[in-house]
């Protein structure tokens, strides 16, 4: 996923519908080049990826990894 990030949340609600157990969603900017981390940053984009990353780590739904490598990419493999 790749897109809006204010719709995140929808596409990856719609991809978990359509992958089988075990399948894969990729998620792209999960970190935003650092800005989720960042408590003064306050725009709708990254109130937007913080959000879905806190409902991706309670989501029992899937098994979740985070690569730390460039803008953040997140891998949720659906159980």
């Amino acid at each position: 996923i790749d897109d809006d990030k204010e719709n995140y949340e929808h596409y990856f609600e719609y991809c978990l519908e359509l992958i089988r157990p075990n399948g894969v969603i990729l998620l792209d900017n999960t970190l935003w080049s650092g800005r989720v981390a960042d408590n003064s940053v306050d725009d709708v984009d990254t109130n937007a990826i913080r959000a879905l990353n806190r409902k991706l780590k309670e989501d029992t739904r899937i098994d979740l990894s985070l690569l730390t490598v460039a803008d953040g990419l997140t891998l949720a493999r659906k159980r």
